[in-house]
């Protein structure tokens, strides 16, 4: 069992930044690939970026490519999302998830625990 609780959201200006954390419980962090997604009201939620469980690889969604970097500390049980060039429509809750082992990073389904989010507000 992992237990995944993101902070650091909140709100900023369009063109600021902001570094997204997720504090994973457990000592087996590191047997996890991470990913961040989001979710805007009213639409689906949608992949952000991906790490693999060494931190040698990752991957980010079209939209973010970039702007926004994804990093994690083992030592820490951390996955950390920096936000660069923030723009209104990045406005939306995000999540940290992790992974026994995805096929694809960006497919939610794949994902086996969930934080509960945090609210990130780009204002223009």
């Amino acid at each position: 069992q992992v237990q995944l609780v993101e902070s650091g959201g909140g709100l900023v200006q369009a063109g600021g930044s902001l570094r997204l954390s997720c504090a994973a419980s457990g000592r087996t962090f590191s047997s996890y690939a991470m990913g961040w997604f989001r979710q805007a009201p009213g639409q689906e939620r949608e992949f952000v970026a991906a790490i693999s469980r060494g931190g040698t690889r990752t991957y980010s969604g079209d939209s973010v490519m970039g702007r926004f970097t994804i990093s994690r500390d083992n030592a820490k049980n951390t996955v950390y999302l920096q936000l660069n060039s923030l723009k209104p429509e990045d406005t939306a809750v995000y999540y940290c998830a992790a992974s026994r082992n995805y096929q694809s990073p960006g497919a939610a389904h794949e994902y086996d625990y969930w934080g509960q989010g945090t609210q990130v507000t780009v204002s223009s």
